[in-house]
Parts: C-alpha cells; sequence; structure tokens
C-alpha cells in the first residue's frame, strides 16, 4: 500500500461511521444474548489462581460478523491479530475486540462495550490507532474518533439519536475532583490501584470504580470523570486502549503510561488519562507506585 493517502479528516470520520453502524448491529446481538441467561458462560476453572477465565461464544459472533461485513467498507491491509511480524510505513489493521467489560456483561450490568480501532504504521515504521469506536450497547451510547476530526458522543434514545461533540472537563485540581480506576482481579496487580486510591483520600470529591477501559476512558474525554488510571492492563486489553484513545486524543485529553511514556501497542500497560490539567498533580501520586518488575517479567 503507498504511504501517502490522499483523504481527509472528514473520509476518515465518514468511515468511521460506517464501522460504528456495523458495531452497533453486532452489539445489539451481544445485547439479546446478555439478556438471555442461558447464553451466558460461567467461569472457567483453569489458573484458578490468576481469578476467572470467561469464554463467551457472543466473542466468535461478533468476530465472524465484524470480520466478514468490514471488508465491504473500505480497503485495508488485514486485522490486527494475524498481522505479520513485520509492516510497512502506510499499511492499515482493524482491531477488533472482544466484550470489554466481561463480568459487567456476564453479570448482567450496562457498562461494558464492543470496540473496533483502525491501526496505522507511520514513517517510523511505529503503529498509531487513527479510528476508535467505543460502543454501550445497554445504554445506547456510541463513542467515535478519527484522526483531525474530533471525536463524537451519539446517544439513541426513544425520540432520537442526539449527537454531541465531546470535550473534556476543565477541573484544575485534583480537589473536589472525580476520578475513576480499574483494577484487576490478580492481588499482586490490583495493589497498586488500590494503593494509589487509597493515597488519593480527601483530595477528589469521588473516586469511581465501574470499567471497562474503553468506557472509562471516554468517560474522561467528554467531562464525566476528570481522569483514570489502572495498572498493568493486558495486551489483550489492547482493543479497548486503543479504541478508547482515539476518543481521548481528538477530545484534546491526554493519555500515556504512568511514567509519561507513550502507550505500547505490543506489550502490557499502566494507563493514565486525564483532562490535560490535572496530569501533573495526579502522576505524583502514580509515581509513588511504579511499575513492578515481578509483575513486567510475567
Amino acid at each position: 500500500m503507498e504511504e501517502t493517502r490522499e483523504e481527509t479528516p472528514q473520509d476518515l470520520r465518514n468511515l468511521a461511521l460506517k464501522v460504528a453502524g456495523l458495531l452497533e448491529e453486532a452489539g445489539q446481538h451481544a445485547l439479546h444474548d446478555q439478556l438471555n441467561p442461558r447464553n451466558l458462560a460461567q467461569p472457567s476453572t483453569e489458573n484458578a489462581d490468576r481469578g476467572p477465565r470467561y469464554k463467551l461464544e457472543v466473542d466468535n459472533k461478533i468476530m465472524r460478523f465484524m470480520s466478514a461485513r468490514i471488508a465491504d467498507i473500505a480497503h485495508f491491509d488485514g486485522f490486527w491479530t494475524t498481522r505479520p511480524a513485520e509492516s510497512r510505513p502506510g499499511q492499515r489493521y482493524w482491531y477488533i475486540g472482544k466484550i470489554d467489560g466481561v463480568i459487567n456483561y456476564v453479570r448482567r450490568m450496562s457498562e461494558w462495550t464492543v470496540t473496533a480501532a483502525l491501526f496505522e504504521f507511520g514513517p517510523d515504521n511505529e503503529p498509531k490507532p487513527i479510528i476508535g469506536i467505543v460502543h454501550a450497547p445497554a445504554l445506547g451510547l456510541t463513542y467515535l474518533a478519527a484522526r483531525g476530526a474530533g471525536a463524537v458522543r451519539i446517544h439513541k434514545t426513544a425520540v432520537g439519536e442526539k449527537r454531541d461533540k465531546v470535550v473534556p472537563s476543565m477541573t484544575s485540581s485534583l480537589d473536589g475532583s472525580v476520578l475513576s480506576y480499574g483494577m484487576s482481579f490478580i492481588p499482586s496487580e490490583s495493589q497498586r490501584a488500590l494503593d494509589v486510591a487509597s493515597s488519593l483520600a480527601g483530595r477528589p470529591a469521588d473516586i469511581k470504580r465501574v470499567g471497562p477501559v474503553s468506557l472509562d476512558l471516554c468517560k474522561v474525554a467528554d467531562g464525566t470523570y476528570d481522569a483514570y488510571f489502572e495498572p498493568m492492563l493486558h495486551v489483550w486489553d489492547i482493543a479497548g486502549i486503543a479504541a478508547g484513545t482515539v476518543v481521548v486524543w481528538e477530545a484534546q485529553g491526554t493519555l500515556s503510561r504512568w511514567d509519561g511514556e507513550r502507550i505500547h501497542w505490543r506489550h502490557d500497560n499502566d494507563v493514565v488519562a486525564s483532562n490535560r490539567l490535572i496530569i501533573r498533580e495526579l502522576q505524583h501520586y502514580l509515581q509513588q507506585y511504579p511499575w513492578l518488575d515481578s509483575i513486567n517479567q510475567r
């Protein structure tokens, strides 16, 4: 594929809208399965010391549906999970995520999403997400963003569809802020999140714990939360992180690892997103609990 592309930000926005339509259709199938308890998976007993594992048939349905339909919309070079070992600048790969927020999904909560992100390899041969779509079927919400085209939130109601530009909050201090955090079900990983939340006590007005990562990132982008942090997001979380990241970027928020470095799209990450105004204050607390080598080497 040629490195140069004669496309505008609006072209990417239009592509994102088309893929969002497919994702919403896939999400309706997933929502139907969630509301039918017979279709919900039970946790596997494999590796019980590392927490519950869920194998959902609906994940396979989403992958089959999206893989079959997305190729009809626009040319791309393949899917992220089956890309070759080396890619050339300009090549693009879609990453279709499994259910993000699987425990919420299995427990029949509303906060779960289906996600899609388009990665492009840059001149430095490094991948970067340029389209992100996060759809929460049970909430009737879709967030989408494309490089250079801004971010939008689409809320479907009984009286029609409402679209809003996504912009972060203007909260300028941790004092009185509203934060969100995520944590693993693995004790050695989740302890970092709990330690940070405890150290923050008395400053934020509230610290939420709902999830999933893709939705938490979008809620930072739209000002619901002032910031979000989570340690040890794994490679299987990349689809949700990537989709939410584009929404944060295009809303003019910030997103990085806890130490301020960029996200690594092929490895585990600790993640922090904010409205830009409180990131330095928050990083002061995060950096008291650095990346654990024993975890990172697993």
